[in-house]
């Protein structure tokens, strides 16, 4: 894990953290609602924010250096037979092999992503800001994190509304310079974070993952399918409970396959 931290990634991971905190400090160090509970001794809000800052740092972190489901080439090469007759081949497109990373046999549903140089099992997208791909490991960690920081960014909005008033335009920049920039910042990330929110959210109940839904036209199990729902679509209920709760690595070609219109 700490020879992941200092490759190309950490740049990225360094801003991320170093934007977080000083985000943090102007909200403690200006007049805000934060700052303005310490000066009355309420000092469970303040406490509570903290925490909230810490959580997302320590699960952006978690999700960025956590194995997405890295397909091991040695594990599918030394079991292709094994594969082959337990999953039915009457309508389940043939496994397909990997130019890039040469797995002879690669899992339905993953795809090589070309930054980490490694097929990933149920690949959702690569991350730029986590430098990591999501997958089928971390996705649901992702989901948390999203969630988190969502609150934390919401609650730093609220803090930064209230701008001290201040008669003429030079006096009101100098006295809220800082914390207008900050309240554009954060602005801007909640947005970004509420919409990655809503759509993991839809296309988790749906059981679709972000590059199935953007390059269904190309992908084999996909494209020759008559109808848009997703082949591994049980219901939001089933999709939502599988999603939080499964523990090992899912078998889609046998799924795919029940689904299958002429499945029996």
């Amino acid at each position: 894990m700490v020879q992941n931290m200092f490759r190309t990634g950490f740049l990225v991971r360094a801003t991320h953290t170093l934007l977080t905190w000083v985000i943090t400090l102007i909200l403690f160090l200006h007049n805000t609602d934060l700052r303005r509970c310490e000066e009355r001794g309420e000092l469970l809000p303040p406490v509570l924010f903290f925490l909230l800052v810490m959580l997302s740092v320590l699960l952006y972190f978690a999700v960025s250096l956590m194995d997405p489901g890295f397909v091991l080439t040695d594990t599918v090469k030394g079991s292709n037979e094994e594969m082959e007759s337990m999953i039915p081949q009457t309508s389940t497109p043939r496994m397909r092999r990997c130019g890039y990373c040469l797995l002879q046999q690669q899992p339905m549903r993953a795809k090589h992503c070309q930054t980490c140089k490694r097929c990933v099992r149920r690949f959702d997208h690569h991350c730029p800001w986590m430098e990591n791909c999501v997958g089928e490991r971390n996705h649901r960690w992702f989901m948390v994190y999203l969630l988190v920081q969502l609150l934390a960014l919401l609650w730093a909005l609220h803090a930064l509304s209230g701008l001290s008033p201040v008669v003429s335009w030079d006096q009101w920049f100098r006295a809220n310079g800082f914390l207008l920039a900050a309240l554009c910042v954060v602005g801007v990330f909640s947005a970004v974070v509420l919409v990655l929110l809503c759509c993991h959210l839809y296309l988790v109940s749906v059981n679709c993952t972000t590059w199935e839904f953007m390059a269904r036209h190309r992908i084999s199990y996909l494209k020759n399918r008559g109808d848009e729902r997703s082949p591994f679509d049980r219901g939001p209920l089933c999709n939502l409970r599988d999603f939080c709760c499964a523990r090992s690595a899912v078998t889609w070609e046998a799924t795919y396959d029940r689904s299958a219109p002429n499945s029996v």
